[in-house]
């Protein structure tokens, strides 16, 4: 299936419903696949075999997501935070290609050979004036639907492939198809780059969800949109979650229409979620684990799992608040050993993967292997129940004397002290040991003290597991997206 499909099956059953709303106005889903259609038109005359976007959250962009998918041009959005001649690099590697750029980012892109350009406002214009007539072109669902442009954080971007048949059938597994009801509404705020993103707009189209986008996050901004918009599906990313919740117990305002609420992105402190599950008790939270390269989430820590594990007097299930859950029905999911064969419960080795939803594939290259399955280089373990924690990432194991150590499993342990709020733990060169353990530490008030930490590490881990630098830091580098950046920390500490 194609990802135009879905809005289509959605603009037939549900013409009038309200598809894009928001303080710009209102599109249905009849409006919103007439634009797309048109769209396509006025993409098919284009040149270049790509459509690029380089913009905010806003009409512009599922518009375009939908017209590329009809002109058969891959929707190709670039991150807007990078720096100038970051962002030019990865424009000039789209070539050939149209780009529709926002207004006021039209001066951070200089004029580039094979690459046509237009603004968002100009481009729904366009949209409109061809209107119905749309573009007919006809491609497989094996074609690539969306390039996304990895988050680089141990190297250059790679531009992961999307094919629609990937899209398609991750959101057909995971979504009923008008499942949500007329007043249900979703408060999207990841933005249009990240895969998190281009999820929220096939999935509320499939749904018929109203889809309210913010531009830019603030904790304010979020709190006002979902109360003004009663909206009543959102995601985040942990650090937003932190943020909202300071305001909200400020405010003294619960958000009553919101029901659901997932996250991911990063690793969620334990202390942020059971305190969002004491301040929005009304509110069902999901943790959705996912990568770029398996078309959003793989596996899924529920509602009923949040409540049972915040609840339980037994470890085993509390700690379950911790992981993302069990996999979809329609992957398979494993742990591996560096052999291949498969991990026992609670040993730690590399998840992988498999289902049609897993693309697995970047330009050029694909990373499945003969049997389908898709290396996600993460690290992490099942539980007896299926239950998967994520350690973090493969390339973020500390080597200490020949030992692997997971900065995951520290981080896990300090989290639980009551004086940390926030924790990094990365290696660092070693003449002796070849790396040693460092410790980032975010303080809560009062701070910890550097001798009770590594005394609170070393009574519940190894000792070679007990950080030998520590460092106080008021935040973290984190990206848009929540990803923790350790390359940064590990530049700056080196």
């Amino acid at each position: 299936m194609q990802t135009s499909l879905l809005l289509e099956m959605a603009a037939d059953a549900m013409s009038d419903r309200v598809a894009i709303g928001g303080a710009d106005g209102n599109l249905t889903y009849a409006e919103l696949a007439e634009s797309a259609r048109g769209g396509a038109a006025f993409l098919a005359e284009q040149p270049g075999t790509k459509t690029v976007f380089i913009g905010l959250n806003g009409t512009a962009m599922p518009v375009a997501l939908f017209a590329s998918g009809i002109a058969g041009k891959p929707f190709t959005p670039l991150n807007y935070r990078l720096a100038d001649a970051d962002l030019q690099r990865l424009l000039e590697r789209t070539a050939p290609a149209i780009a529709i750029v926002d207004a006021d980012m039209m001066h951070r892109v200089a004029e580039t050979e094979g690459i046509a350009f237009i603004n968002s406002e100009d481009f729904l214009v366009a949209c409109r004036e061809r209107g119905v007539a749309g573009a007919e072109v006809s491609f497989t669902d094996e074609e690539i639907a969306v390039l996304l442009f990895t988050s680089g954080t141990t190297g250059d971007p790679k531009a992961a492939v999307l094919r629609h048949t990937n899209l398609t059938s991750y959101v057909i597994s995971s979504v009923e198809f008008m499942g949500a009801g007329e007043d249900e509404a979703a408060l999207v705020s990841v933005p249009p780059y990240h895969i998190a993103g281009i999820s929220a707009v096939l999935t509320g189209v499939y749904s018929g969800r109203r889809i309210v986008y913010l531009p830019n996050f603030t904790p304010e901004a979020w709190v006002d949109a979902a109360a003004s918009e009663k909206i009543s599906h959102a995601m985040v990313v942990p650090t937003m979650l932190g943020r909202v919740l300071d305001l909200i117990e400020q405010q003294g305002e619960n958000l009553p229409h919101l029901c659901a609420l997932s996250y991911g992105g990063g690793r969620m402190p334990q202390s942020v979620i059971e305190r969002a599950l004491r301040l929005m008790p009304h509110v069902n939270f999901v943790n959705a684990y996912g990568l770029t390269e398996t078309s959003s989430t793989i596996a899924m820590l529920g509602p009923d799992d949040h409540r049972t594990a915040h609840s339980s007097d037994d470890p085993a299930v509390k700690r379950r608040l911790g992981s993302v859950g069990q996999a979809l029905p329609a992957v398979e999911l494993e742990v591996r050993k560096p052999d291949g064969t498969r991990c026992p419960p609670h040993h730690t080795g590399e998840v992988h993967v498999r289902g049609d939803q897993i693309a697995g594939e970047y330009m050029g290259q694909s990373m499945l292997d003969a049997n389908g399955w898709f290396a996600t280089k993460d690290s992490g373990f099942l539980d007896e129940e299926g239950f998967l924690f994520i350690d973090g990432r493969l390339d973020d194991v500390i080597v200490r004397g020949g030992e692997n150590i997971s900065p995951g499993e520290i981080e896990e342990i300090l989290r639980l002290h009551p004086g940390v709020r926030d924790v990094a733990v990365l290696g660092l060169p070693d003449v002796q040991w070849g790396e040693k353990i460092a410790a980032v530490i975010v303080p809560a008030n009062p701070a910890p003290d550097i001798a009770e930490l590594a005394d609170w590490v070393k009574s519940r881990l190894r000792s070679t597991k007990t950080p030998e630098m520590w460092e106080f830091r008021l935040e973290l580098p984190y990206n848009e997206t929540g990803k923790l950046l350790r390359r940064v920390l590990k530049a700056e500490l080196a």
